[in-house]
């Protein structure tokens, strides 16, 4: 049986994450909180602005930067966009 969770990103029930994305407070409450569907994009997202943005994971700015983008996508705020990235029509 699929468990379903209120997803903060797309405010409805939707299948939830398998296990946390990460061990402690943080990933309990994401796995609590947000859907598979939400946590899918916004790993793609996360890759694209890992890329474009030429961040290297080791520096704790980035990573600082990565988890500020993470809480404004996933709570359905204002987040940076991949420069030059257009999203692919869906069909």
């Amino acid at each position: 049986m699929t468990r379903t969770v209120f997803c903060q990103k797309y405010q409805q029930e939707l299948p939830g994450l398998e296990k946390p994305p990460f061990p402690g407070p943080a990933g309990q409450k994401l796995f609590e909180t947000v859907s598979q569907q939400a946590w899918e994009e916004w790993q793609a997202h996360q890759t694209r602005l890992i890329n474009e943005k030429h961040l290297n994971m080791m520096d704790m700015q980035a990573r600082k930067y990565i988890q500020q983008q993470m809480q404004k996508f996933l709570s359905g705020e204002e987040y940076d966009q991949a420069e030059g990235y257009i999203p692919e029509e869906k069909k």
